[in-house]
């Protein structure tokens, strides 16, 4: 009997211990689960390429698929306590508060699925899923009172079915939700959607990041740099556009919400030449009238390579409207200011010998205001058309004054003429080649729709190199051979110019067509990144 005791007792310990090992796996392989090192938020899944419903279980299980930082999803309350993944207040007609579960449930979504509650929701985002967290957004109640009790059921089911590590954040449009949330749980992420508060009263309320619309960041870039200042996690919803996207990469947001996902992974992916870089310096024109005077001067008048135009800063010539910036050159009798002046110098006598000019048009600069030595510069545009029309994106050096062109170097990111209309030039100019000399540096490609289609018109410039890029595309690469400054002065800090000109000895060459004007050149954005 003791023997078979014995026995009986090492079995219940093999057993015991086996017990122990299959619960220690199991933990094992929870603790597996990280956020995926990405920006990529999957707006209420990812649902728009496959097809399949928005915030149903099949849009979660594909931002798992596609590898998503997180997937977004929104909590309701029905009737009868039920918490439901629901974005409108209606779900077929019916009120989401005013109906029970078992009334709702009757109606399938269109791919056949019952309408997710939170717990099977929770139970398939923490099933197979090791990269993709949940981002549960809990829709404020109409009822007084009830928006503190579905933050309370909310946390709790989370920590019923332990699940706590998967979710990324919590967000909502009520404030009151969130700092009930951060009443019971202090160690839970929120951010805040409606983006009406800065980031300092986020702050100072334990609210732990933001999510707001692309549009209200845009209007208040000064909120990201206080958000990462104040330790805040940057959110933005909803990018879905290459420009918003590539606006929030740029600015290092931490998170983008999108309905997009894939094309987000498709500009990760081609971003990748971009690692490295951080923005410092940028223009995206939200905003109305003249442009920002805290980022651009004007040049007035006439100024260089007997140019027609005469440069002011009318609202007619440079504005900015709808999100761009508008250089728009006309046709019409300008007063040359100039004419007679004994002051101007000998070498530009052509600019006091013209009483007036039959064009007008804008040249603004970053020249006193910003100036960088290396970097990778970007400008989208639109490009004006028609013969005698010379836009140009380009660079002079802080010295210029000082030592004279074009010992002082020049850069020109971009430069059209309008009777060669679809080929863009990128160029640079030294003491030793420039174009009086004909030796200047340049290059040009094809360019399909310059006009009517924007295109990103970039310059990569180190100690080493130049790159002249249009599209992604390097067409123009100068390596700096280590001579002297009359072959590379570009190791010193340059401004940034944008103007549209009127014939003059390039753009002139082939006459100006009167009936085109007017013209304009539009710009979406200009970014100036430099190394971290």
């Amino acid at each position: 009997m003791a023997v078979l005791s014995i026995k009986k007792n090492n079995r219940h310990l093999l057993i015991f211990i086996a017990l122990g090992l299959l619960s220690c796996k199991t933990v094992l392989q929870k603790s597996d689960f990280a956020f995926a090192k990405n920006t990529i938020i999957a707006h209420r899944g990812a649902w728009k390429a496959k097809g399949v419903p928005q915030n149903s279980i099949a849009s979660l299980q594909e931002a798992i698929r596609l590898g998503c930082t997180g997937s977004e999803f929104d909590v309701r309350m029905t009737a009868d306590s039920v918490l439901v993944i629901a974005h409108d207040a209606t779900y077929n007609n019916l009120e989401v508060e005013e109906n029970t579960y078992a009334t709702l449930a009757k109606h399938k979504l269109a791919n056949g699925e019952a309408l997710p509650t939170l717990k099977h929701y929770l139970q398939a985002g923490s099933t197979n899923n090791k990269h993709t967290g949940l981002v549960c957004e809990i829709k404020p109640s109409k009822i007084p009172g009830r928006n503190t009790f579905i933050a309370q059921k909310v946390l709790k089911m989370v920590k019923d079915e332990k699940v706590e590590r998967y979710i990324l954040a919590y967000i909502s449009f009520s404030y009151e939700i969130l700092k009930e949330l951060k009443a019971l749980d202090k160690s839970v992420v929120t951010q805040y959607l409606d983006g009406s508060k800065p980031p300092a009263l986020l702050k100072q309320d334990g609210i732990s990041g933001l999510d707001y619309l692309v549009y209200k960041l845009k209007k208040s870039p000064e909120w990201i740099n206080d958000a990462k200042e104040l330790g805040l996690t940057l959110n933005a919803w909803v990018a879905n556009s290459t420009e918003d996207i590539d606006w929030l990469l740029a600015n290092d947001f931490d998170f983008i919400t999108t309905d997009e996902p894939e094309l987000v992974f498709e500009i990760l992916k081609k971003n990748s030449d971009k690692q490295g870089y951080k923005l410092v310096w940028s223009d995206e024109f939200n905003y109305k009238g003249k442009p920002d005077d805290t980022k651009w001067g004007y040049d007035y008048g006439f100024i260089a390579n007997e140019e027609k135009q005469y440069f002011t800063d009318s609202l007619k010539n440079a504005r900015v409207e709808n999100g761009y910036l508008i250089i728009e050159a006309h046709k019409e009798k300008v007063m040359n200011k100039d004419f007679k002046n004994p002051e101007i110098k000998s070498w530009a006598k052509y600019k006091t010998q013209i009483d007036s000019a039959n064009y007008s048009s804008a040249r603004i600069k970053t020249e006193g205001i910003a100036d960088w030595k290396y970097g990778r510069i970007e400008v989208s545009a639109k490009l004006p058309k028609g013969r005698g029309m010379w836009p140009a994106i380009w660079m002079l050096s802080e010295n210029r004054k000082t030592v004279g062109w074009p010992e002082s170097g020049e850069i020109d990111i971009m430069e059209q003429v309008g009777y060669d209309n679809d080929f863009i030039h990128g160029t640079i100019h030294s003491k030793a080649f420039n174009h009086i000399k004909g030796t200047q540096k340049g290059k040009k490609i094809f360019v399909k729709d310059p006009n009517d289609t924007f295109h990103v018109y970039a310059l990569e410039w180190t100690p080493e190199k130049i790159d002249f890029i249009v599209d992604d595309v390097v067409y123009n690469h100068i390596v700096n051979n280590h001579t002297n400054t009359d072959k590379w002065p570009f190791d010193q800090k340059f401004h940034l110019i944008l103007n549209v000109s009127v014939g003059g000895m390039w753009g002139g060459q082939k006459g100006i067509d009167d009936s085109i004007f007017p013209q304009q050149m539009v710009v979406d954005y200009v970014r100036v990144f430099q190394k971290k």
